[in-house]
């Protein structure tokens, strides 16, 4: 098998237009919609897919379930996150994390989305982790 390259990360909702609006309002980026049922916001480096229950037909029974992430962070990397904070705060989400240093070398951000998954708004800000994602 070759090397692989992650193209996009699919969230599914029960409710596609409030998420897909949050998410448009974090990102600062339009959603594509391809159906009432499906919309992709793209980012630089990878898109984010948001589909509705109604989607998971096409894959079988139970095979996900909305609202249920309890282990992965969706990690933005943006340009300044305390700036970020005060505009993710009049989204009038649930704040996890305040723009804290982490011993890595990132200033994050952590809060959830309206099904309660978890994002990471994140800025390097040791030298380390300045140069790790300088390409980026």
């Amino acid at each position: 098998m070759g090397k692989s390259t992650l193209v996009s990360i699919r969230i599914i909702t029960g409710d596609i237009k409030r998420l897909v609006q949050f998410f448009e309002d974090v990102t600062a980026t339009t959603a594509k919609w391809a159906t009432d049922d499906f919309a992709e916001l793209v980012t630089n480096s990878f898109i984010l897919a948001i589909g509705s229950t109604r989607t998971l037909a096409f894959f079988g029974e139970g095979v996900a379930q909305a609202a249920t992430n309890k282990s992965v962070i969706i990690e933005f990397l943006v340009d300044n996150v305390d700036r970020d904070y005060e505009r993710i705060q009049d989204l009038n989400c649930e704040i996890v994390q305040k723009p804290t240093t982490m011993p890595w070398g990132n200033r994050s951000l952590l809060f959830r989305d309206p099904d309660g998954n978890l994002i990471n708004l994140f800025t390097p800000v040791s030298d380390e982790a300045k140069t790790k994602f300088a390409s980026r």
